[in-house]
């Protein structure tokens, strides 16, 4: 049995916080140096985020160079986030989950109408059913970009495993109610997430999970920073980083 990383102590000084309902969508900038924590206020939570350069937004979080790096197919404490430009633009400091997925993507509209049937606005209002796609474009809007600048998505409190005939499998038990994930912000970062359920959750109701966010100003990685030293491409990539703010 894995045993779990030790929580990280409560953030100070806070910056602000607050809810994200369960199916909505959320973004703002962090800046170099904060760090952002992520509560599932439910189990079986999911938030996908998506991470942009504030100041050039065409440099942007990379799935691949992010898991080729550091030789993982998933994420947890002690790892980093890379950029396409191989510089890291926030760091996982601590976790209570253990296991972040990477490589199991957004639900789409016509995902979630076969699995949950309609949940139309004009019957449910507020709670109609959304999808992660379009909600994350939609938050995108907001700073001129859209779904050409929606790319590979790291999916917060879900686990998605891969057998050796390459099915990918979702174990609905991966979060509980309460879990925590710290992400500091390496570069100054557009964040963009949404809190719609994983597509590969096996779910037949439609039951997305608020989260609560908190921010607070921690500092930059330090010379013996667990993510920096975790292996010799993560101190090279913090190099990178600390080189383009020099």
């Amino acid at each position: 049995m894995t045993t779990k990383p030790v929580v990280a102590p409560d953030p100070a000084p806070l910056l602000w916080h607050e809810e994200v309902p369960g199916g909505a969508h959320w973004s703002g900038v962090l800046r170099r140096g904060n760090t952002l924590r992520v509560t599932a206020l439910g189990g079986g939570a999911n938030v996908s985020v998506l991470l942009y350069n504030w100041e050039n937004p065409v440099e942007r979080y990379n799935m691949a160079d992010t898991l080729k790096g550091q030789h993982t197919a998933f994420l947890t404490a002690g790892h980093a986030c890379y950029t396409d430009m191989g510089r890291v633009i926030c760091s996982i400091t601590a976790d209570s989950c253990g296991w972040h997925d990477p490589i199991g993507g957004v639900s789409s509209a016509a995902g979630v109408k076969a699995r949950f049937g309609d949940g139309p606005y004009q019957s449910l209002r507020n709670d109609y059913y959304r999808n992660g796609y379009d909600s994350l474009v939609n938050e995108l809007g907001k700073y001129g970009l859209d779904q050409r600048d929606l790319v590979a998505t790291l999916n917060l409190f879900s686990k998605v495993t891969v057998d050796d005939d390459g099915a990918m499998r979702f174990h609905p038990d991966n979060s509980r109610a309460g879990d925590i994930v710290d992400l500091r912000m390496d570069m100054h970062a557009l964040v963009v997430l949404s809190t719609c359920q994983h597509p590969l959750d096996p779910a037949t109701t439609y039951r997305p999970q608020a989260v609560r966010l908190t921010a607070w100003k921690s500092g930059l990685a330090g010379v013996d920073d667990r993510c920096r030293v975790h292996c010799d491409e993560n101190q090279r990539a913090f190099i990178n980083t600390e080189r383009f703010y020099a």
